[in-house]
């Protein structure tokens, strides 16, 4: 197993890899990134994590100057002479070196940076008794501010409710959006189940739109459970059934306490349960048929 980096096509470990100090990935976060991982050593979804990419990077006006192709490539070399059995793979594409001004007209060579490491297997109790989360009043971005929908460098405002969730004795804060409806944990999509019917934040109230959020959407509605995008009042979610978070990294997680307090049971409930396992086989016949 190893952590390596891999700086526009050049491989080496964390130790030796460096960037300039006069990066505006740095100075300002100004940058975006995509986070991949394998299951069963292969890559799932990364035309669509790439596609993302670029409409990032399009909504803050940078030019990737890499092909789809070279960026696969890349990505590709670092995780076969990574070896993991299963990799993490973290892209960033810096808006790179210039003058320390807030303006990026000095900037004229973007850089890519890859951060491949074993893929993080979180705790099976995490799943099969759930996690807990609060409610944080870190607010999410607005939409017309930095859209929370745009997946860049700077990421302060998870951060920030990370931080507060933790005091609070939580694994994850769970953030409203300023008109007070859910949008979606630090780095998570979220979900609440009732009489059997999953709510999901619609797009409007300020959420990254996940790419195992659509695969999980996707599979419950091909196997007849309903998934409905809307506004989430965070009244609703202590009168729910069941809670669960979906991310690259943790897949469908089930959620049984907010805010110190018990969700249904307080165990994971048989809809996530049932679209966890969904998910799992939809991701073998992926891999399968590669």
């Amino acid at each position: 197993m190893a952590i390596l980096i891999n700086i526009n096509g050049q491989l080496m470990p964390p130790e030796k890899a460096s960037i300039s100090v006069l990066d505006h990935g740095l100075l300002f976060g100004d940058s975006v990134y995509e986070v991949f991982t394998t299951h069963r050593g292969k890559l799932f979804a990364e035309k669509e994590h790439l596609i993302r990419l670029r409409s990032s990077a399009k909504a803050i006006s940078l030019k990737i100057p890499f092909t789809d192709e070279y960026l696969l490539e890349e990505i590709q070399k670092t995780i076969d002479a990574a070896e993991n059995s299963d990799s993490y793979v973290r892209m960033v594409i810096t808006r790179g070196e210039g003058e320390i001004h807030i303006s990026p007209v000095s900037c004229n060579l973007p850089s890519m940076i890859l951060y491949v490491k074993e893929v993080e297997k979180y705790p099976e109790e995490y799943y099969t008794k759930g996690i807990a989360i609060s409610v944080v009043s870190t607010k999410r971005n607005l939409k017309d501010s930095l859209n929370p929908g745009i997946k860049t460098g700077n990421y302060l405002n998870s951060v920030l409710a990370i931080i507060e969730a933790q005091k609070l004795g939580a694994d994850d804060g769970l953030m409203l959006n300023s008109d007070g409806f859910v949008s979606e944990c630090t780095t998570s999509n979220f979900y609440l189940v009732k009489s059997g019917h999953v709510k999901t934040a619609d797009p409007e109230c300020g959420i990254l739109m996940g790419i195992t959020r659509k695969m999980l959407i996707d599979v419950a509605r091909e196997n007849g459970i309903t998934v409905e995008e809307c506004k989430i009042s965070p009244e609703e979610i202590f009168a729910a059934d069941e809670l669960f978070i979906t991310s690259t990294t943790k897949g469908v997680m089930p959620v049984t306490v907010c805010d110190r307090k018990k969700i249904g049971d307080g165990k994971p409930g048989p809809v996530s349960i049932k679209l966890r396992s969904l998910y799992q086989q939809k991701l073998n016949r992926i891999v399968s048929d590669k």
